[in-house]
């Protein structure tokens, strides 16, 4: 009698069990402590076998401690541990696990997940076949495709004046308490994505439950995987998270799929940058971040955007922590260079009652003029042009100052005003093309006031 042939799924588990065979026992180098002070480990006799950011195991008294390299020399290799480093002792014993695997895998949607893989939310978690590296080259620049199509918010502010576009990199600049996670959780509800990724870096263990189960809700968590590392958690770790949520949004995009990646915050990533850096003896330069921040932050982000052949896209919303609007810090500074635009809350627009709170004039999104149609940017360009006559004027109109009648065109503006702000707290819109109808509504019947 022939033996019944395995399913598809009995391979892939086969497959899978021998992968978990694979990362059983094995013969592992073995080191030494050699020094443990200010935050960092020295150890010998790892110098011939490590490379930077391996994992280690240190066997300290007080139970088995992880850390990272972060730096090799000839005899010396220098670790951060992972952990509170109490009871670690000269030659406590040391073994090098080697660079981390991270396999990602289509189970992984619905899940919340730590930068090394590990579940997060109590259930059992299957691993891909492929390990993948952290920390991948994006794909050349010359065999990227360009951006896409425009794809619609529900929010009338992006689906008219700052549009977002498949392929995109947008960076959401703000302050706390303006609104920002309440944003990412809108746009991850109704922008079109087969998959959502979501980096937590940094954010407060309370905040990632309240972001999942009530921000992000059960319709935007059936299709989205969560990487998260708590404020509490090694700087390491929150440097990981970044990068994992990118490599994860990678496996999917890789698959042809279109892929909205959210990472906030890329100014904790920084930060944990930093304290790395710090530790590995980088001298500080700009503001205390070291110079290794502006690449590093660049090489995170090229790592978004459009596809080459047949692969996806990642669509990707990096948040920035800035302190009282100050878009002149190192990270605010360093991340608007690289992206494809910046959009700005602002917490006077915040206290005024209008959600999102985002400051239009100072926002750019550079899929214009290419994600509009002409008329369409007419539009846009006349709707700013109010915008941007009001805010010129704003303190003598404010002071009483302003006559009207004094200069038709800023009572045009005064008089759009009320419809622009009204346009601009609307969500929920059918389609662009009815957002772009209602703007045309307001604007029609100003042009013969400002034109006199």
């Amino acid at each position: 009698m022939r033996a019944k042939k395995p399913d598809h799924d009995q391979l892939v588990m086969m497959n899978r069990l021998t992968e978990a065979m694979a990362d059983g026992p094995q013969s592992k180098p073995v080191g030494r402590i050699l020094r443990a002070t200010g935050g960092t480990l020295g150890i010998a006799g790892l110098a011939a076998f490590s490379r930077l950011g391996d994992r280690i195991t240190v066997l300290a008294h007080g139970g088995p401690l992880q850390a990272e390299v972060i730096r090799v020399g000839v005899e010396e290799v220098t670790a951060v541990p992972e952990g509170v480093a109490d009871g670690v002792a000269v030659d406590d014993r040391v073994i090098l696990q080697g660079a981390p695997r991270f396999c990602p895998d289509d189970s992984w949607i619905g899940r919340v997940i730590d930068p090394d893989g590990a579940a997060l939310d109590g259930r059992p978690l299957l691993h891909g076949l492929v390990p993948r590296d952290l920390r991948q080259s994006p794909p050349p620049a010359a065999a990227r495709r360009a951006m896409g199509a425009r794809l619609r918010t529900g929010y009338m502010v992006f689906d008219t004046l700052l549009p977002i576009v498949q392929g995109q990199r947008l960076g959401l600049f703000a302050g706390s308490g303006v609104g920002k996670s309440t944003l990412l959780g809108g746009l991850a509800r109704s922008i079109a994505a087969d998959v959502i990724v979501i980096g937590l870096v940094g954010e407060r263990g309370r905040e990632v439950r309240h972001f999942i189960e009530e921000v992000l809700g059960p319709q935007g968590m059936a299709r989205a995987v969560v990487v998260a590392a708590t404020s509490d958690a090694a700087p390491q770790q929150r440097r990981r998270c970044a990068w994992a949520a990118t490599t994860v949004a990678e496996y999917f995009r890789d698959q042809g799929r279109q892929v909205l990646l959210m990472l906030d915050s890329v100014t904790r990533f920084a930060e944990a940058h930093r304290e790395l850096a710090s530790a590995a003896g980088e001298a500080a330069a700009l503001r205390g971040y070291p110079a290794s921040t502006g690449p590093t932050i660049a090489a995170l982000c090229e790592r978004a955007g459009p596809g080459m052949g047949q692969q996806g896209d990642i669509t990707a919303i990096y948040s920035v922590l800035v302190q009282g609007s100050d878009m002149e810090e190192p990270v605010a500074d360093m991340l608007r260079g690289t992206l494809d635009g910046h959009v700005i809350l602002d917490r006077a627009i915040a206290e005024s009652g209008r959600f999102p709170a985002v400051d239009v004039l100072r926002s750019v999104s550079r899929s214009l003029p290419a994600a509009a149609s002409l008329p369409e940017n007419a539009l846009i360009a006349e709707a700013r042009s109010h915008m941007g006559q009001y805010d010129r004027a704003a303190l003598m109109i404010r002071a009483g100052l302003y006559v009207g009648g004094s200069d038709p065109i800023v009572d045009a503006a005064i008089a759009a005003r009320p419809g622009l702000e009204n346009l601009l707290a609307q969500s929920n819109l059918p389609s662009n093309a009815a957002a772009f109808a209602a703007l045309r509504q307001v604007l029609t019947p100003l042009r013969v006031v400002g034109r006199g």
